[in-house]
Parts: structure tokens; sequence; C-alpha cells
């Protein structure tokens, strides 16, 4: 089991920076990936981010390409998630998530992924 615990959330007006942390604890060498998804109320759930723990790949969506930078901490086995030029229509609640992922172009498909965190929600106005 993995378990992650996420941090960083809280309230900006439009074209503010937050950063999220997400930390993960248990069995690490249960995952190769580390991702972060939203899920903004009556939408579905999409990924955001997602980080390959083996070297230094990252995906993002095209909606925060430019604006969000995924990082890791291996050592620390912390995942970060800095969100620059925030706009209302990033609001969502924020999960972190570890799965092993074996075709690197479906990193950001929640299905892959089996460990979640519990969330944090992230607030935008405008």
């Amino acid at each position: 089991q993995v378990r992650l615990v996420e941090s960083g959330g809280g309230s900006v007006q439009t074209g503010g920076s937050l950063r999220l942390s997400c930390v993960a604890s248990g069995y690490i060498g249960g995952y190769n990936y580390m991702a972060w998804f939203r899920q903004a109320p009556g939408r579905e759930r999409e990924g955001v981010a997602a980080v390959f723990k083996g070297g230094d790949r990252t995906d993002y969506a095209d909606s925060v390409k430019g604006r969000f930078i995924v990082s890791d901490d291996k050592a620390k086995n912390t995942v970060y998630l800095q969100m620059n030029r925030l706009k209302p229509e990033d609001t969502a609640m924020y999960y972190c998530a570890a799965g092993l992922i074996y075709y690197p172009s479906t990193s950001l498909t929640a299905i892959h992924y089996d460990y979640w965190g519990q969330g944090t929600q992230v607030t935008v106005s405008s």
C-alpha cells in the first residue's frame, strides 16, 4: 500500500500562484509515476501533470502547459505542482496519485493509478 498526503491548496485571485505538495509513504516500490489530477463539480477527473520516478520525464495537460510545473524530490518521495498564472477554470479539487505506468502516453489517465490522496481544494476567483 502507498499512502499519499497532499497539502498546499487554498484560494487565490486570477493570476496568482499556488504550490501543492504530496508526500508518499508505505510501499514506495509500488509505483513508477506520480501525478496530479483535478476534478471540478459536475466534471470528470482530469489529468493535469505527471512525473516519472525513474528519470526526468514529465507530462502535462494542454490546459496547463506553460503555467504549471511538476517536479519531484525522489529522496523525500514527494511530488510538487507549482501552479502559476492561475485562472478561474483551474478551480477544482486536486488529487495526488501514484501508479505503475507501462506506457508513458497513459500517464494522465486516471484508471492507471492505484493510489490516491484525499485531495486539496484550489479556488481561483476572478
